[in-house]
């Protein structure tokens, strides 16, 4: 069964005004001397399907298990996406799937929300305090600790980035941490990762090699991305004409979407793969990644590759791709020379 977008909107306007004040009323546990809290069992919510929002959640489970080292973790998700994206996360526990089209297995999606209260947690982290099923599934998990989301003004006034999808969670966990008694965390903000191995990035070199036959560096570009967020044929093409005046030294590749388009008709060397941890093993052998904002722009980053997003209709304060000297730009407040400095400045 599948249901239109107005009638999701409709429903998820319904569900956030249903739920905006759960967890106001929740009370913070009394820690001290003689109660100490081991935080050894967590559970990170984060019921979205999508790939960017997956490898999103990288950064608040890293966190975790720097703060917690002998924990284990288990992730309330949609869909499937997340088990190759947490493979080698050896932390993680149990990955509890949503199905991704619920109407059509209403059962297994009534027993993943069951499961949740057969499981006494330490401590159960929300990790989009705009998910409304995220904050009701916090409400009703069994936990010491709760974590629903909601950014304090205090973090708002102490850090510039507090907006950002993945750094919010972290400053939130920290903030509430401290409040608890907890030691006080001034740690440097993870970043999206996928944790490839050693294997994985030497067949990655290995593909990549066979693209472009030379010992030349690489700058790989992916020219889709969904609805509004994808710029046009004639956007890219003169993207890509200028990449090739500025870097003669180096190979421009396209790393293909699914569905088989190009913006630039097929002009550079090309490659696909349905296999997500051997893309970002691929782009993890480029000196820098170029896309507009959408999921394999974030793949890129989670495999610590320098990665330049574009932005047009999404606000990069909140997905902007950051570390390893990633950049966003805003392309109707920037020109193509300003793209063209960015670029230098990571490979130069």
């Amino acid at each position: 069964m599948k249901v239109s977008p107005r009638i999701n909107n409709i429903r998820r306007r319904i569900m956030q005004s249903i739920t905006k004040n759960i967890g106001k009323s929740y009370s913070d546990p009394v820690i001290g001397p003689t109660n100490k809290l081991e935080i050894k069992k967590v559970l990170i919510i984060r019921p979205n399907h999508r790939l960017g929002n997956q490898l999103l959640l990288t950064p608040i489970v890293q966190e975790v298990i720097n703060t917690f080292p002998d924990c284990k973790i288990d992730l309330f998700v949609k869909g499937g996406v997340a088990v190759p994206v947490f493979q080698n996360y050896k932390e993680i526990n149990k990955i509890i799937q949503l199905p991704k089209k619920p109407f059509n297995h209403l059962f297994k999606y009534a027993l993943s929300w069951v499961s949740i209260k057969k499981t006494k947690y330490d401590l159960v982290i929300n990790g989009d305090k705009n998910s409304s099923s995220g904050r009701l599934l916090t409400q009703l998990s069994k936990s010491t600790i709760k974590v629903f989301g909601d950014v304090d003004e205090e973090i708002q006034e102490r850090y510039t980035d507090y907006e950002h999808i993945s750094k919010y969670p972290i400053y939130n966990l920290r903030f509430y941490l401290e409040k608890l008694g907890f030691e006080k965390r001034n740690h440097a903000m993870p970043v999206l990762d996928i944790k490839l191995d050693v294997n994985e990035i030497t067949k990655g070199k290995k593909i990549l090699d066979n693209i472009i036959k030379n010992n030349k560096k690489t700058i790989c570009i992916y020219t889709n991305a969904t609805g509004a967020k994808c710029y046009s044929e004639n956007w890219w093409e003169t993207f890509y004409a200028r990449l090739l005046k500025e870097y003669p030294n180096y190979n421009i590749i396209e790393m293909l979407p699914i569905e088989n388009i190009s913006k630039i008709n097929f002009k550079a060397p090309h490659f696909f793969s349905k296999d997500i941890r051997e893309m970002a093993a691929i782009i993890k052998n480029t000196s820098v990644f170029i896309a507009a904002d959408n999921g394999v722009m974030h793949l890129a980053s989670a495999s610590l590759t320098p990665t330049v997003g574009f932005f047009s209709v999404t606000d990069p304060n909140i997905y902007a791709p950051y570390g390893n000297g990633s950049i966003a730009l805003h392309t109707d407040k920037t020109q193509m020379n300003d793209w063209i400095n960015a670029i230098d400045k990571i490979l130069k």
